[in-house]
């Protein structure tokens, strides 16, 4: 669907103001809680403004219909977000960074010191960074000797369904960060969480180059939406 597309004619436009103080977002929260306001209305904070066919509340209910939920809207680019008429450029930016603040916030609660000794451990990192994207990526997370985490590199991004990747810049990063192992993690946007056969082909030819540079690969974790797959565990490392 595009901007041309969207049909605002349906909405009637009723401005925020002209609503009772439950009905206003943010009377809603400064008297009940931000628990007690619907996606939309937290949406609509972050808007601030709708348009003139479309009040705020009706702008984010809109934004969230056009997306099917908040889940698949949280996947989106600024971009992508501007497909509903009065939401400008500032204003999807402004999203995406709240989106994104979101998902930092949830790998920060890990804690500074994290541990990623099992395929559970290196799944509840990656995870914020990988479930709600739209494209494939491929992240290399660098472990100490105690499989303490040093921080993790961004190797490539791709389409919907395939990245590309290269054995010799995983290891060049994982040199470059002295790393004793590292941990590898990409997403499946599909949701599909199996391993697929490039899956398992990419692994060995980075467990390989690991061998042979002392840099072992620990795990290959795979993120689809809440679920996720470690090919150690399947004995396919």
């Amino acid at each position: 669907m595009n901007q041309e597309e969207f049909d605002s004619t349906r909405f009637t436009s009723r401005t925020v103001k002209e609503m009772s103080p439950d009905e206003q977002p943010r009377e809603k929260l400064a008297r009940y809680g931000a628990g007690s306001l619907s996606d939309s209305e937290l949406l609509a904070i972050l808007l601030r403004t709708g348009s003139q066919k479309m009040n705020v509340l009706q702008t984010s209910k809109a934004l969230l219909n056009h997306f099917n939920g908040l889940r698949m809207l949280v996947r989106q680019d600024w971009q992508s977000v501007r497909v509903i008429p009065g939401i400008a450029k500032v204003k999807a930016i402004t999203l995406e960074a709240a989106f994104e603040l979101a998902r930092r916030i949830q790998a920060a609660s890990l804690g500074d010191k994290i541990k990623i000794n099992t395929p559970e451990a290196a799944a509840d990192y990656f995870r914020p960074y990988l479930r709600d994207l739209n494209h494939e990526q491929f992240m290399v997370g660098f472990l100490n000797h105690s499989k303490i985490l040093l921080g993790h590199k961004i190797i490539s991004k791709g389409g919907s369904n395939a990245t590309i990747v290269e054995p010799a810049e995983v290891m060049r990063s994982a040199i470059l960060n002295h790393a004793n192992s590292i941990v590898l993690a990409h997403n499946h946007p599909s949701g599909h969480a199996k391993e697929s056969a490039a899956d398992i082909s990419l692994t060995r030819r980075i467990a390989d180059v690991g061998k042979l540079m002392g840099v072992p690969v620990d795990d290959h974790i795979i993120i689809a939406d809440d679920q996720f797959v470690s090919l150690r565990t399947k004995n396919l490392i």
